[in-house]
């Protein structure tokens, strides 16, 4: 695979992947949007509900997932400046190159496999 091939493989990885996380942001955005619009006007007591978790703890688990997913969309925007700036596939730690299959399982890796030990 010649390098351009290679830059391509990269790019199409970190699209692909890009196009995932922006769906399950818009999933999660909207789960919360439900949340909050199914909890005005209510005076449900779900911390006093012995049927499990408060609704505040919900609220909170999926805005945690949020800032995940904003954490990776960073991820992979950062990812695909190192495949223009040629430096995509090699290692931050000793400036080896990453794996392909550690590349295709985790497309915005940093470091090598040993590095990230």
């Amino acid at each position: 695979m010649t390098g351009d091939d290679e830059r391509a493989a990269a790019l199409t990885r970190l699209a692909v992947r890009h196009l995932e996380v922006v769906a399950l942001e818009a999933s999660l955005i909207a789960d919360l949007i439900g949340m909050v619009e199914a909890s005005v006007g209510s005076n449900a007591d779900d911390e006093h509900d012995p049927e499990g978790s408060t609704l505040a703890f919900e609220r909170a688990q999926v805005q945690s997932l949020l800032e995940h997913a904003q954490v990776l969309l960073a991820d992979i925007s950062l990812a695909m400046a190192r495949v223009n700036d040629h430096s995509y596939g090699s290692c931050t730690g000793c400036g080896k190159q990453i794996a392909e299959e550690r590349l295709e399982a985790r497309p915005t890796a940093t470091r090598c496999i040993h590095c990230a030990r």
